[in-house]
């Protein structure tokens, strides 16, 4: 499906988050042929929601709830979406972590009181559950929106050792590609 000769103008990563998002960016840092970001647009609403530059790297956990967006600005055969994943219930337990943070900008909050309707404290034990209902639904979201593109490509934090560097040669990455592996042997922005 990749040619010798293409290479996408824009690259979105799809994730629940607290799957290594933060990491993937930090190691597109080192790339001189793309511009990389983490949730750069995601206090921005309307066009400006969607104004990434070209020859750019985009990871945002939010975008997993704008991907008819996604789909209609982007041309496809244009662009690529990585989707970063890992072990379920890791991630679950990731944001059980984050459950009962004051900040009003975690996702797990939002879709914890909003996008699942609950006025009051959740229970400790209805937690856990929460959070895997959330890796579920978001990573189905993302599945589902993923069987129509043409360019895709899959990472797992447990083997991105060998996922991300196909990455790399699937955008003819320029660079530092050495120090671009190397972030994925650092833990950033754990719980």
């Amino acid at each position: 499906m990749f040619t010798r000769h293409w290479s996408p103008t824009r690259v979105f990563v799809l994730s629940t988050g607290r799957c290594g998002s933060t990491t993937f960016i930090r190691a597109c840092d080192h790339l001189t042929n793309y511009t990389s970001g983490h949730e750069t647009r995601a206090a921005r609403v309307g066009e400006r929601r969607f104004d990434y530059p070209e020859r750019h790297i985009e990871s945002d956990n939010r975008l997993s709830w704008m991907l008819g967006e996604l789909g209609r600005r982007f041309d496809p055969k244009q662009t690529l979406y990585v989707h970063l994943t890992r072990d379920r219930e890791e991630v679950a337990r990731s944001f059980l972590k984050r459950f009962d943070n004051p900040s009003r900008a975690g996702i797990i909050t939002a879709f914890s009181h909003a996008i699942v309707m609950h006025r009051r404290d959740w229970a400790p034990r209805q937690q856990i559950d929460l959070c895997r209902f959330y890796v579920d639904v978001v990573t189905s979201n993302i599945e589902a929106f993923l069987e129509h593109q043409p360019h895709t490509h899959a990472v797992r934090l447990e083997t991105a050792d060998t996922d991300f560097p196909r990455f790399l040669s699937m955008i003819r990455a320029e660079g530092d590609l050495e120090a671009a592996q190397g972030e994925w042997r650092v833990r950033h922005n754990a719980s």
